[in-house]
């Protein structure tokens, strides 16, 4: 565990001092690199002790770059063991899991059937479902729309067998066409982005990292950057950059929030009230940045580099 969180720590500078000096602004990129540091935190300690069994010695450690039992064993002020610090800091990240990431999943698959149990579904004729078809996808991707009545700016996405869309009478009644189309097409490429087996993976990794507060760390850049992927995914989609940022600012700034067990997916009104949003309509309005190529190699090179350094860290 302790080696987990330093080769995180280790791959966390890397990582982000080459997407600072390789300029990299592109969330699709910068989301790759991120998603290594979670696997290196897994899977960098059985690979090391696989490649030298002998990688737990007194007499490896006396060569290594750093020497985390060292480093434990000192005391703050000749009381108070590192060792206890860093375990308390484990149990805290552990608790931050549980109560803001597991809790709330469980509660809502729990409560899920309950709270969309007076929606009601549109047919393919309404005007909504045909305005939404911006997405090319495949027939088990194209989602169900759901609609209720409610005054207040609902929208979200959930995935499963059958893929659907849940919007609100307040939403429609406060967005443009252009804008409810911008949005419906953030979602649908939320369900797009979550049909990829990588991101399941990576959050199953995640799960079994619960202690690590790195990952913790790392995870929620994940996320913020699968935010900015689906608002690219979206303009691309929409041909319609100002549409996407005027809707943001409209659900941004919006005083009042439905009720709790509204809560599904990842959606553009769930960031209400958190200051990312703010940086997403600035980068939207600046013009969002395109993929460029050629980007393996850094990925690699950089992968090499955290393998080798954190082989010396134990």
């Amino acid at each position: 565990m302790t080696q987990s969180c330093v080769h995180a720590f280790i791959a966390l500078l890397i990582v982000d001092r080459a997407i600072q000096i390789w300029d990299i602004g592109n969330p699709l990129i910068r989301q790759r690199f991120r998603i290594f540091i979670i696997f290196i935190a897994l899977f960098s300690y059985p690979f090391y002790q696989l490649l030298n069994p002998e990688r737990g010695t007194l007499a490896f450690r006396l060569g290594t770059l750093f020497d985390s039992s060292r480093w434990l064993d000192l005391e703050l002020w000749n009381t108070i063991p590192l060792g206890l610090m860093f375990t308390l800091l484990l149990v805290f990240t552990s608790f931050v899991f549980l109560f803001q990431e597991l809790v709330p999943i469980i509660k809502h698959a729990v409560e899920s059937d309950r709270t969309l149990s007076g929606w009601e579904k549109l047919d393919g004729q309404s005007e909504i479902v045909r305005n939404s078809g911006c997405f090319k996808c495949e027939t088990q991707d194209v989602p169900d729309f759901y609609i209720t009545v409610n005054e207040h700016p609902i929208l979200f996405a959930r995935t499963g067998k059958k893929p659907s869309i849940y919007l609100s009478t307040g939403i429609i009644a406060s967005l443009t066409v252009e804008e409810l189309q911008a949005a419906i097409a953030h979602e649908t490429a939320h369900i797009l982005r979550n049909r990829r087996p990588l991101l399941i993976i990576v959050f199953f990794l995640r799960m079994l990292l619960f202690f690590n507060p790195v990952v913790l760390l790392v995870f929620r850049l994940i996320v913020l950057d699968e935010e900015k992927i689906c608002d690219d995914m979206a303009i691309a989609s929409t041909k319609n950059a100002c549409a996407l940022a005027e809707t943001l600012k409209k659900l941004y700034y919006k005083p009042e929030f439905p009720p709790d067990g509204d809560k599904n997916g990842a959606s553009v009104r769930q960031q209400n009230g958190n200051p990312h949003v703010e940086k997403r309509i600035r980068r939207i309005e600046g013009g969002v940045t395109q993929y460029a190529g050629g980007q393996l190699g850094k990925l690699i090179a950089v992968s090499i580099a955290n393998i080798i350094i954190n082989y010396f860290i134990v």
